[in-house]
């Protein structure tokens, strides 16, 4: 009994530090990068699916994860084929390793692409430790108090997880409109305003979408390459943590040049499903200001 007090008290002292702080431990996120999200058009590029966190993809993508991926441009929506991807491939452990998925992709016309990649769910079964300090690090701080309100912090968790990413990337100098194409996903960043028309100061608007519905108070983080910051405790912390509005607003100030993503994870607790307790979805938005 006084370990499962300890244990709660621990949670809610990080969930206090966690509503604006995530470490650099988090889990595996999903972010489609580029190294320059400015194009050429009528060329070929390559887009990584990075499978870790934003400086390091840590496993590359099975194709049969693939539910969709969409390249929107001034011509329209194309599909690329699984020939269009490749593994780039590490040396840490074995030459067979791989790391990174990675799109080959023409532009055509000078306009705003919007490349998405949706991927099928997966259940995992955690410890009520390993499933704590998931929540903490990736900074799902309701779920944790949600959890010591139920007194479920003892509690090994089932999960059924999927990821929905996007990149805004620009080809050539004319801005188009498909920065503002619904890809359909389960969650999904939609931008308010094109980000290639913002520059460092100003504000990004993006409205957070579950099953084609606004979501009011979800939880949103952005950062940048390049950006330090750390709290108290000396931890890294991200550029931006903030929470949608009424309408499913989340606002973004640009705070530094270079290569953005926007990020959240709606997690619930399942009610009709066997096999998990919980369902998440993650989403990421990524672009690059100059």
């Amino acid at each position: 009994m006084q370990i499962g007090r300890r244990v709660t008290l621990t949670l809610a002292a990080l969930a206090a530090l966690s509503v604006l702080i995530v470490t650099a431990a988090r889990a595996h996120t999903l972010f489609l990068k580029l190294d320059s999200f400015f194009l050429e058009p009528n060329s070929t590029a390559t887009v990584a699916l990075y499978n870790g966190d934003f400086d390091k993809s840590e496993n590359a993508i099975a194709r049969d994860r693939m539910l969709d991926v969409s390249v929107v441009g001034p011509a329209g929506v194309v599909h690329p084929p699984e020939s269009a991807w490749r593994d780039s491939a590490v040396f840490h452990w074995s030459p067979d390793s791989v790391d990174t998925a990675l799109l080959a992709f023409e532009t055509g016309d000078p306009g705003t692409y919007l490349i998405g990649v949706s991927t099928a769910a997966r259940v995992i079964t955690l410890s009520a430790e390993d499933f704590n300090e998931y929540l903490v690090h990736d900074g799902i701080t309701d779920l944790i108090e949600q959890r010591e309100a139920a007194g479920k912090t003892n509690d090994d968790a089932t999960e059924r997880y999927s990821k929905h990413v996007k990149a805004l990337v620009q080809v050539g100098e004319a801005r188009s409109g498909q920065w503002e194409h619904e890809l359909g996903y389960p969650v999904e960043f939609m931008p308010l305003g094109n980000p290639y028309e913002l520059s460092v100061g100003d504000e990004l608007q993006v409205r957070f979408m579950r099953a084609g519905q606004p979501v009011a108070d979800q939880l949103v983080y952005a950062n940048y390459e390049g950006y330090h910051g750390h709290n108290e405790a000396g931890e890294h912390v991200e550029a931006v943590a903030t929470r949608t509005d009424g309408d499913g607003v989340a606002t973004i100030p640009l705070g530094g040049k270079g290569r953005w993503y926007v990020r959240t994870i709606h997690m619930v607790e399942t009610t009709d499903e066997a096999d998990a307790d919980y369902e998440s979805n993650w989403a990421t938005l990524t672009f690059e200001v100059r």
